[in-house]
C-alpha cells in the first residue's frame, strides 16, 4: 500500500513538470502555399473572393434559403396531398439546381487548382 502511494505521489509530481515542457514546446504551423490566401478564415473556396464577390455569393445562399424555408412551410401548412406533393417535387427541383450549380463550381475550382498546381513547362 505505502508503494503505491509513493508511486501515486512521485506520478502527480511529475505531471506539472511534463506538461510545462509540452507546453513550452511551439507547435509546428505549416506556411501558406504561395497565392492561396485565405482571408477571413473562410477555407479553401472563399480564398480568393473580393469582399463584393463574397457580399454576392451570401446574398445568393442566402435567396435560396429562403425559398428553401417558404416551400417547407407551404408544404407544411398545405392540407391537399395533391398540392403538397407538387410543392415538395417543386422544392426538390430547387435542391437538384442548386446541388448541380455546387457540383459545376466544384469542379471548376479544382481544374483551377489543378492548372495552378501544374509546373511550367520549359521550352528551348
Amino acid at each position: 500500500m505505502i508503494k503505491i502511494c509513493k508511486s501515486s505521489a512521485a506520478l502527480l509530481l511529475l505531471l506539472p513538470v511534463s506538461l510545462a515542457s509540452l507546453a513550452a514546446e511551439p507547435k509546428a504551423v505549416p506556411e501558406p502555399m504561395p497565392g492561396m490566401q485565405m482571408p477571413h478564415g473562410m477555407g479553401m473556396g472563399m480564398g480568393g473572393m473580393s469582399e463584393d464577390q463574397l457580399e454576392l455569393h451570401l446574398r445568393n445562399q442566402q435567396d435560396h434559403l429562403l425559398q428553401m424555408h417558404d416551400l417547407s412551410d407551404q408544404i407544411l401548412a398545405e392540407k391537399d396531398p395533391a398540392k403538397k406533393e407538387q410543392l415538395k417535387k417543386q422544392q426538390f427541383e430547387l435542391m437538384k439546381a442548386h446541388h448541380a450549380q455546387k457540383m459545376e463550381h466544384r469542379q471548376e475550382m479544382k481544374q483551377k487548382h489543378h492548372k495552378m498546381m501544374q509546373p511550367e513547362t520549359k521550352t528551348k
